[in-house]
């Protein structure tokens, strides 16, 4: 990073390229105040702000690394910026201000990604994304219908940048990349063409900048920072993972999908706990230890199923409910957040009340990583779960660590990852238990082994439907998330939108090459068609998981690859085909590794798929082996069973690849 002073300012420029350019006439840096109006309801956010100042700060006094300013010569500094190797230090000397405005030098035709992940826009350039962790909402696009419902009878319908894993980093495609170190709530503005604004509701700790030759360099660089997930458990590779919740029933389902050909690695019963009837739906009984009446003998039968090589995972999450055995055990202890009076504060979830354990207080986060995650799960036999509801920290109690919630409200999901991490590696089982998230923010990537999507619609929406969850993957994987896994056949169901046998079709056909295919019943599981309920989606499904399968050993090399580089399974375009300038915007196909190309079928009653093929390569169509060169869209017959995908030509297992034609 390089000082250099021009008339009336400074420009910073990182490894050659321009970051920051402060003149007078054009100031980068605005400090001031604000007053936020937050409202939360049942993990929905409606935020405001009031802007009470911001003030241009022009004059720039400069002494070696340290950057003093203020609103012109002669009146007190207000705000320092240090520079230390690849990092902007920032300190205010004014105790007033809690908003920073800072302006990053933007070029015509500049995309940028990240953003930790977003479900709508891969490119973000052009649009203003908020950074908040939250639900992501239901439909998440204001000018529909199943929004528009959603937001009158439960404020829940959400917006393009609504997201549960946010991350104030962004990649830019000038080979840098921008992070800011903050836990406050901030807004990454790309709509304008010679600066991007990047908002903060606080000073933040610092500003750290990335340079790198190559995107997959700078992946790398992202990946080391911010942490790298294990290599995948060697017994994901054996098939798919089941989402039941049928209590008992679950495993004689299972044994009839099996026995329809279905490759099975894991049964994940989110159920294992109980369950409450709800008006939204069947709901988990939030008390984290098995329930032996609706599972008899389930430590025994944990045990068989190890035996026959399939694994039991269950579900978990921060809140115990009040009417549960863990409640009071937790609350004698003063374990749970309190509310202004010094209780115990309690949050509604709907028709039931919980408390929430405060992982800022060590002696609670040691608590449930041992008594409940270790010993209730770990020492039962559960090989993994669902780590859910990292989002919902209220941001209105009081924590043991005296920092207002406002500012632990981001943070909650790393320090959740970081509990379930402990309880893993505390039993020796790093790189064996597989536990997944849909909740994160900076650092989740150094405990949390895989994400999951989060809460897609059941259907081919654009903004909450298949198609968000690989924008969902390729955005949080440039920021070192090596593996990304969504819901087949999404899970929230609502005014009357359900499954179609086509959905559950195509998204398993997706889900067949990612890192790990898992089903789920959905939040209506009655109301919604099941892969074990129609026979044409039972044999589909089986004929997805044997694809699963026979891929494993490529898989295999890339769970190396990305535990050596940081490199995500799931890759953009441009990650490895930079100089194509067409592939910086797609996101609705990917490469699986640098071999295969996906393109999903998206969108109902389609049968073909128009897809872009990265300029200076040769692709082999699997299906029909007809090759195309690079650099030209084509159009390829994409029936049930048959998604487009490519491998490149001369790839190293290219035997492999062909063997998919006789599956």
């Amino acid at each position: 990073m390089q000082l250099n002073l021009i008339p009336g300012g400074f420009t910073l420029t990182l490894d050659g390229r321009e970051i920051l350019r402060h003149t007078m006439a054009a100031p980068a840096l605005f400090v001031g105040q604000g007053e936020e109006r937050m409202h939360m309801y049942r993990g929905n956010f409606d935020i405001e702000d009031y802007v009470v100042e911001r003030t241009a700060l022009p004059h720039v006094e400069i002494d070696g690394n340290r950057l003093e300013f203020s609103a012109a010569r002669g009146l007190p500094a207000r705000f320092v910026v240090t520079l230390e190797g690849n990092h902007l230090l920032t300190q205010s000397l004014d105790a007033s201000i809690n908003r920073v405005w800072l302006r990053v030098t933007a070029e015509a035709g500049e995309h940028v990604w990240g953003g930790g992940e977003q479900m709508s826009y891969f490119d973000m350039r052009g649009r203003k994304f908020p950074l908040w962790t939250s639900e992501p909402g239901v439909g998440r696009d204001k000018s529909t219908e199943i929004t528009f419902k959603a937001d009158v009878t439960g404020k829940s319908g959400g917006d393009y940048y609504n997201t549960n894993y946010p991350q104030p980093t962004y990649v830019s495609s000038r080979r840098y990349a921008l992070h800011v170190e903050t836990t406050a709530y901030s807004v990454f503005d790309f709509r304008r063409e010679g600066f991007h604004e990047i908002e903060i509701w606080a000073v933040p700790e610092r500003l750290e900048l990335f340079a790198a030759p190559t995107f997959v360099e700078l992946v790398g660089a992202l990946s080391t920072r911010f942490g790298r997930q294990p290599q995948l458990p060697e017994w994901v590779y054996g098939g798919a993972i089941l989402g039941l919740k049928d209590g008992e029933n679950s495993f004689v389902r299972m044994e009839t999908i099996r026995a329809a050909g279905v490759k099975v690695s894991g049964l994940w019963c989110e159920d294992w706990v109980g369950l409450r009837h709800t008006s939204f739906g069947a709901r988990l009984f939030w008390d984290w230890q098995a329930n032996e009446t609706r599972y008899p003998n389930l430590r025994q039968k944990i045990s068989e199923l190890q035996n026959d090589g399939i694994r039991f995972l269950g579900y978990v999450n921060p809140y115990i409910c009040v009417d549960g055995p863990l409640y009071p055990v937790a609350d004698a202890k003063g374990y749970f957040a309190k509310d202004e009076t010094g209780k115990t504060a309690l949050v509604d979830f709907g028709e039931f009340d919980c408390g929430v354990v405060d992982f800022t207080n060590p002696d609670a986060s040691a608590w449930f990583a041992e008594e409940v995650i270790g010993k209730n799960m770990l020492d039962y036999g559960l090989s993994g779960w669902m780590a859910d509801f990292g989002e919902y920290l209220p941001i209105d109690v009081k924590l043991q660590n005296g920092i207002d919630a406002k500012l632990m409200h981001n943070a909650w999901p790393t320090l959740w990852a970081e509990v379930n991490a402990r309880a893993v590696e505390s039993r020796g089982k790093t790189g064996e238990t597989l536990f997944f998230m849909r909740a994160g923010f900076t650092g989740v990537q150094a405990h949390c082994p895989l994400l999951w999507g989060g809460d897609q619609s059941v259907d081919f929406s654009r903004h909450d439907g298949l198609v968000t969850v690989i924008c969902g993957a390729l955005s949080s994987g440039l920021l070192g998330n090596a593996y990304h896994h969504s819901d087949i056949g999404g899970y929230t169901s609502l005014f009357g939108n359900v499954r179609t046998a086509e959905l559950i079709m195509r998204w398993a056909e997706m889900a067949a090459f990612t890192p790990v295919m898992r089903s789920h019943e959905g939040n209506r599981p009655r109301d919604n068609l099941q892969i074990d309920q129609d026979a044409e989606v039972l044999a589909h499904f089986a004929r997805m998981t044997a694809i699963y399968v026979h891929l494993a050993p490529y898989l295999k090399t890339l769970s190396s690859e990305a535990a050596a580089t940081g490199l995500p399974v799931q890759r953009p375009l441009f990650l490895h085909h930079e100089d194509d300038a067409q592939t910086y915007t797609i996101q609705d196909s990917y490469l699986y590794g640098r071999d295969l190309l996906v393109a999903p079928v998206w969108q109902a009653a389609e049968t073909a798929r128009e897809v872009y093929l990265p300029q200076g390569e040769r692709w082999v169509h699997i299906w029909s082996g007809s090759a195309f060169e690079g650099g030209q869209t084509v159009s390829v017959d994409a029936p049930l069973g048959k998604p487009a995908v490519f491998r490149r030509d001369g790839a190293a297992m290219s035997e492999l690849f062909g063997g998919l034609r006789t599956l």
